[in-house]
């Protein structure tokens, strides 16, 4: 297996890509990016210098992942999502020294058209709705949607909604892999049985 690269990407030297990813159309990959295997990058994505991209990461069209976002494995970019990573931004102020890590970790979904806010870290397998404006941490399977987001449930592994409150302790399995989830002071976590 190698790593398909389009004839219209430009993909700097020295840029890392691991076995099996794709690279397709007028994408351009900077030379210090590190990106995992198995990864597909969509059509007019931009991928910064100062950026690690996991394993089995999709980043669907139109998105950019600008220097300071790292995305952790299995996580996945929808169309036209935006990172950003200066709070602040000026054109006539150079602010590169101020760029905020944005940190998304594994199994998380961002929503089509949604914006991360620099600076926060989205948590294991959170579901950001289309649309969403991200401006502060999420929680592990935390399900978030409007502008400013707010958590209105808790998401599975899977990428279905869990019938639990959003406070307080319970549990509730998912229907389709029998995983049992608890919920200890507001934090969601997989049941080890």
């Amino acid at each position: 297996m190698t790593v398909m690269i389009h004839e219209s990407a430009i993909v700097d030297e020295g840029a890392e890509i691991g076995e099996g990813s794709r690279v397709w159309h007028f994408a351009h990959v900077c030379g210090q990016a590190q990106i995992g295997k198995g990864c597909s990058l969509g059509q007019n994505v931009f991928v910064g210098n100062k950026v690690t991209i996991g394993n089995n990461v999709k980043v669907q069209n139109n998105v950019s992942v600008y220097d300071n976002v790292f995305l952790e494995d299995d996580v996945f970019c929808g169309p036209s999502m935006v990172f950003t990573n200066v709070y602040n931004p000026r054109s006539f102020i150079e602010r590169k020294s101020e760029y905020r890590d944005t940190f998304v970790r594994k199994g998380a979904t961002l929503g089509a058209n949604c914006t991360i806010v620099c600076g926060v870290t989205i948590g294991e397998y959170a579901l950001v709705g289309a649309g969403a404006v991200v401006n502060k941490d999420v929680k592990a399977f935390a399900l978030m949607v409007g502008v400013p987001a707010r958590q209105v449930g808790w998401i599975s592994k899977y990428g279905e909604q869990l019938d639990l409150p959003l406070e307080g302790s319970a549990e509730a399995r998912c229907v389709h892999t029998n995983e049992l989830y608890s919920l200890v002071n507001g934090n969601l976590s997989i049941k080890e049985e």
